[in-house]
């Protein structure tokens, strides 16, 4: 108990700060597009049921609809057909979706070459600058793209996104002890990922191994390389192979 008293005693001071990482949830939140013949997903959108009117004279509410992989949202391992044998949303163990953010800035990059890929090297390079991977660590993919998530073509530019080559998607997936892998893009794959081999090789390896893809995150460049804590707060849809998601992270306020 000393050590969250110490943590609440930190935010009560400032000295523990919040950020929030999620993309504001609206009818404008850019979101995927698959070219036919496969289904899209349903944006968001709000339906009112009342407003301090007739229907519900001392409230406003509303009915939501939404894709489960709309805006800031988590991918369960059944997302993927790799996965299609693991865990629901439901079912992600509650001490999975709280650990420490490793954040990677490939910003520069990426502003470059929209089509920059990470590879293993760049991961062992900066575990060689900061230190390996904690168990349940959650690698974040800063590559500045949340500059575009107020426009839905900017944001997916024609399918040219940052991502992850298929054999460092492998490698986290299986040699790492990683939770999950965030992103700044749409989704955990480069917009050109159809092509790899194997096709969209994040979902396919990581979510095959029991980690999680974490998307369309905004703020990264306020988190510091190490020592932040991630906090993923899925909703837990029984059934679900994803959830809208509101990601935060404590940083040191110093």
């Amino acid at each position: 108990m000393v050590v969250v008293a110490d943590l609440l005693a930190g935010l009560a001071s400032g000295a523990v700060r919040v950020v929030d990482l999620t993309n504001p949830l609206s009818s404008r939140t850019p979101t995927l597009r698959l070219p036919e013949p496969f289904a899209n997903l349903d944006d968001f959108s709000l339906e009112q049921v009342s407003a301090y009117d007739p229907p519900g004279p001392f409230w406003k509410h509303h009915n939501i609809r939404t894709g489960e992989h709309i805006g800031t949202h988590l991918d369960a391992p059944v997302h993927w057909i790799t996965g299609r044998d693991g865990h629901d949303v439901s079912q992600i163990p509650p001490d999975r979706l709280v650990g420490p953010a490793a954040v990677m800035d490939f910003s520069a990059a990426a502003a470059e070459d929209p089509d920059f890929l990470l590879e293993i090297s760049h991961v062992k390079s900066w575990i060689d600058a900061h230190g390996e991977l904690a168990p349940g660590t959650w690698l974040l993919f800063r590559t500045g793209w949340d500059r575009f998530a107020h426009d839905q073509a900017l944001f997916l530019n024609d399918s040219r996104t940052p991502g992850i080559s298929a054999s460092c998607a492998e490698w986290l997936a299986t040699d790492t002890p990683i939770s999950g892998f965030g992103v700044e893009t749409v989704g955990i794959d480069a917009g050109s990922a159809g092509g790899f081999d194997p096709p969209f090789p994040a979902h396919f390896h990581l979510l095959g191994n029991d980690k999680y893809g974490l998307t369309s995150l905004q703020n990264l460049a306020s988190l510091p390389p190490t020592g932040a804590l991630l906090v993923v707060a899925p909703l837990p849809i029984v059934g679900g192979t994803g959830s809208p998601t509101r990601a935060l992270a404590l940083v040191d306020g110093r």
